[in-house]
C-alpha cells in the first residue's frame, strides 16, 4: 500500500486566510491527503500568503523561502504559494520567486488536490495572469448570488467525507477541516468589498462583495460547536454590508441571535465594521443579545475630515465620538478597536493633531497604527502631496507611542470590572484567555491568578485586579464550574 501523501498548510495574514486554509484542508483531506502540522514532515508545503501591505508581503516571501530551504534536508519535495499574494501577482510572483514550485490562484482551489499532485509529480501548473476580480461579478449586488466565481471560504461539501471534515448533512453543508484545537474559530460571513477606499487594493483581488447564505453560516457554526469551539468570530472585508445582495441589509441583525442560540457556542463576535454603515438596530443587537459580544471593530482609519475624504471615506472626529457614546450608553464595558493610517498624502500637522485629539477622547481598547505606503493599483498611489518617508516614519512612531499610552490607560479603567474570560491556554499552571472586549491575537489577553479546576475552553467569571499594558490580570470569582461544566460563577 503506497505511503499517504502529506501536506502542511502555513497560514499568514488575517483570520479570513485562516478560514481559507481550513477549507483547503477540508478539500485535501476529502481527497486522501494526510495533513501534518510541520512543513518538514510534509511532501508539499502550502503557504497561504497575505498580499495587503509591504510588511505582510515580505513575511509571505520569507515563509516561502523558509519552506524551500527544507527541500533536500527534510521530507519536503515541493513548496506552493496560495492566498492573496499569489492571487494578486500570479505569474509575476512565480517569475520573481522561482523557489516556489507553484503559484495557485483562487480559481485553483476547487481542484487543489489535483494541482498539488501535478506539482509533486514534477509537472508544471502555469501560474495565472492576475485580473480585477470585481469584474467577475455583476455590478448589481442582487444579481451576484449563485454565480460560479471562486469564493474562498464559501465551499460546500461533497458526500462521503472522511471523519473530521465538515459532514455533508445537507446540499449546502460546509467543507472545512480544523487545523488546530483552539476553542475559537472564524466563520466567513461574506467575501469581497464594494467600497473604493483610495489606499486599499483588496477589492481588486478579493472581488466585489457577496454574502454567504444564513443557512450556510449557521450550518458551519453548528459543525464548529460539535468540534468543541466555544467562540465564533464572524469575518469578511465588511460585515456591515452583510445581506445587501440577499435583499435585506439588516440580515445580520436577525442572524446573530440565531447563531448565539447554537448549542455549545458561548460567544459570537463580529469583526470588520464600517462606521459609516453602522445602524441603530445593529448596535442594539450587538449590545443586548446574550452570548453576542458587545465588541466593535470599527474601521475609522483617520478622523480628520479632509484626510477621510481623500481616502474616499466618511466621518469626522465628532461623528465618531458620537457613535462611541451611543455604543457605551447601551453597553458601558463594550470593547472597541480600530486601525489608523498616518502620513496619508496631503496629511497636514493639523490633520495629525485632529487624529490625536480623537484618539485621546475615544478610549479605545486596541489601536493599530500604520504608516502610509503606496499600493500599486490604488487611487492614492497617483495622488500628489506625498510625504517624505522620514516624515511618515516620525508620525508613525509618534502616534504609536500615544496609542500605547492610551490603550494602557484604558486597560487600567477596567480595574475592578467583572469579566467573562474564555480560557485559551494553560501553560505551567498559568491560565490565559480573553475577555469579551478582546478579539483573538489583536487586542491583548487576560492572565488569571489561578488555574485550579480550569481547562481550555472554560468560560470563567473573574475580577480585574491588575494590568500589564493592554493585558489584564484577573482573579476568578469564588465558585466552581457551572452545571454545564463551562462556567465558574460568583456566589
Amino acid at each position: 500500500m503506497p505511503e499517504p501523501r502529506t501536506v502542511a498548510l502555513v497560514t499568514l495574514g488575517c483570520a479570513r486566510n485562516e478560514v481559507d486554509s481550513e477549507e483547503l484542508a477540508g478539500r485535501l483531506a476529502a481527497d486522501g491527503w494526510q495533513l501534518v502540522g510541520d512543513a518538514s514532515e510534509a511532501d508539499v508545503a502550502v503557504v497561504n500568503t497575505c498580499g495587503f501591505v509591504d510588511a505582510a508581503k515580505k513575511d509571505s516571501v520569507d515563509a516561502l523561502l523558509e519552506a524551500n530551504d527544507l527541500k533536500g534536508q527534510a521530507r519536503t519535495k515541493a513548496v506552493v504559494a496560495v492566498g492573496c499574494m499569489a492571487e494578486r501577482y500570479g505569474k509575476e510572483l512565480a517569475e520573481a520567486l522561482p523557489e516556489a514550485d507553484g503559484v495557485l490562484g483562487f480559481d485553483d482551489y476547487a481542484d487543489i488536490s489535483g494541482r498539488l499532485q501535478t506539482i509533486l509529480s514534477g509537472g508544471i501548473h502555469a501560474p495565472h495572469t492576475p485580473r480585477d476580480r470585481r469584474k467577475l461579478l455583476p455590478i448589481s449586488p442582487a444579481a451576484r448570488q449563485d454565480t460560479a466565481v471562486a469564493l474562498p471560504g464559501h465551499a460546500q461539501a461533497p458526500d462521503d467525507l472522511p471523519e473530521g471534515v465538515a459532514p455533508a448533512s445537507g446540499p449546502r453543508a460546509p467543507l472545512r477541516r480544523r487545523l488546530d484545537s483552539s476553542p475559537v474559530a472564524s466563520v466567513k460571513l461574506a467575501s469581497g468589498c464594494d467600497r473604493r477606499c483610495a489606499f486599499c487594493a483588496i477589492p481588486s483581488f478579493r472581488g466585489s462583495f457577496i454574502s454567504r447564505r444564513p443557512s450556510d453560516v449557521l450550518g458551519e457554526t453548528r459543525w464548529l460547536a460539535e468540534q468543541g469551539v466555544k467562540e465564533v468570530m464572524l469575518v469578511s472585508e465588511n460585515n456591515t454590508s452583510y445581506g445587501k445582495d440577499l435583499g435585506d441589509i439588516r440580515l445580520l441583525d436577525t442572524l446573530l441571535p440565531e447563531l448565539a442560540a447554537v448549542d455549545g457556542i458561548e460567544r459570537i463576535r463580529v469583526s470588520y465594521l464600517q462606521p459609516a454603515e453602522m445602524r441603530p438596530t445593529l448596535i442594539d443587537v450587538l449590545t443586548s443579545t446574550p452570548k453576542v459580544a458587545p465588541y466593535f471593530d470599527l474601521s475609522f482609519q483617520h478622523s480628520a475630515p479632509g484626510v477621510l475624504r481623500a481616502m474616499r471615506r466618511f466621518g469626522d472626529t465628532e461623528r465618531f465620538l458620537g457613535l462611541l457614546e451611543t455604543v457605551r450608553a447601551k453597553a458601558p464595558q463594550a470593547g472597541v478597536r480600530s486601525n489608523f493610517i498616518v502620513g496619508f498624502p496631503g496629511e497636514s500637522e493639523a490633520d495629525l493633531a485632529e487624529l490625536e485629539r480623537f484618539l485621546s477622547e475615544a478610549r479605545l481598547d486596541a489601536i493599530g497604527v500604520f504608516g502610509y505606503s503606496d499600493e500599486e493599483g490604488t487611487e492614492a498611489a497617483g495622488y500628489d502631496g506625498k510625504l517624505a518617508e522620514d516624515v511618515v516614519a516620525e508620525r508613525l512612531a509618534r502616534v504609536s507611542r500615544l496609542a500605547e499610552e492610551l490603550t494602557a490607560q484604558r486597560a487600567e479603567e477596567r480595574l475592578g470590572e467583572t469579566v467573562e474570560v474564555l480560557v485559551e491556554s494553560l501553560d505551567e499552571g498559568e491560565a490565559v484567555g480573553r475577555g469579551v472586549h478582546q478579539a483573538p491575537e489583536t487586542d491583548g489577553q487576560v492572565v488569571l491568578t489561578s488555574s485550579e479546576g480550569l481547562a481550555v475552553g472554560t468560560l470563567v467569571t473573574a475580577k480585574v485586579v491588575d494590568t500589564e499594558g493592554v493585558d489584564l490580570v484577573a482573579e476568578p470569582l469564588v465558585g466552581g464550574p457551572g452545571p454545564d461544566g463551562t462556567k465558574r460563577v460568583a456566589r
